[in-house]
């Protein structure tokens, strides 16, 4: 199931995530008419919805509202380098959708459900110590990186948190790279940051978790199959101001924020390359 409103949350507020080529507003370059890619009927290739990245209000504003919790292992003497542990929150958003539980008759299905029924919605945490063991104690998905641990929870109420993640600190997770990140890797997605941006890690890491699961929902089921078999590869960079310009103007699935914290109202993230999964190798690691 595809969402057809999406209104995100990180840190401690609302965003909203908008793929330009799904605009609600008629456009003769983004007609809103479902096309053969976005059927509303099912597909052996996908079971999706034709607009998924509706922007604006609806019913769904009415529904019970969930949110996605993250929470990212930060221990004062040994922090995770920022873009690794970018790359790892986006990896366990991906992670989560993908696992079996979350979908059919599984146990966090129908919570998954009722999270893309409503706005979604995403928050982070950070957590040391006995705070991290005691989180890492309830159900959901640890997923590493090379120096970051990031635990990925499924849906919740949005006044439902349970007591070891809800004293959890949102503000403060701030995170440095002590060497220049790698160039991306354009053998598979990458995730391109606007480079007007300055975004608290946490904040980021909610971000590029939207790109993910925006990219996630742009490809069919043996894209999906064959992303999540070589581990969900994937690469965070900032572009470059030319370079951002180019990615916005491109029809390619667009983060953008609602400006309740940190930033002004605009985007963030776009999620390029996604549909190179298709010839990622099996098991091959981020």
């Amino acid at each position: 199931m595809t969402p057809a409103a999406w209104q995100t949350g990180t840190v401690s507020s609302d965003d909203t995530s908008q793929s330009p080529a799904r605009d609600t507003s008629p456009s003769p370059a983004r007609d809103t008419s479902p096309s053969p890619a976005r059927d509303t009927s099912p597909s052996p290739a996908r079971e999706t919805s034709p607009s998924p990245f509706h922007h604006g209000p609806t019913d769904r504003d009415a529904a019970p509202q969930y949110v996605l919790p993250l929470v990212v292992h930060l221990e004062k003497t040994a922090p995770p380098a920022r873009t690794d542990a970018l790359r790892t929150a986006a990896r366990a958003v991906l992670t989560i959708l993908a696992d079996e539980r979350s979908t059919g008759e599984g146990e966090w299905a129908g919570a998954m459900r009722d999270w893309e029924d409503a706005r979604i919605r995403k928050v982070v945490r950070r957590a040391r110590g006995a705070e991290w063991r005691k989180a890492a104690a309830l159900p959901g998905i640890t997923v590493t990186g090379g120096s970051a641990e990031v635990r990925v929870y499924p849906p919740i109420p949005l006044d439902g948190w349970p007591k070891e993640l809800a004293k959890l600190q949102v503000s403060g997770t701030d995170l440095d790279d002590p060497e220049p990140p790698a160039a991306p890797d354009s053998a598979g997605p990458v995730l391109w940051l606007n480079p007007e941006l300055e975004m608290s890690a946490g904040k980021t890491m909610a971000q590029v978790g939207h790109g993910a699961q925006l990219a996630w929902w742009e490809l069919s089921d043996t894209e999906r199959k064959a992303w999540r078999e070589a581990g969900f590869p994937l690469s965070v960079a900032t572009a470059t101001p030319e370079r951002w310009r180019e990615l916005t103007a491109s029809g390619l699935p667009v983060v953008r924020d609602a400006g309740f914290t940190e930033i002004a109202p605009g985007p963030t993230v776009v999620a390029e390359g996604h549909h190179r999964v298709g010839s990622l190798p099996p098991a091959q690691r981020p």
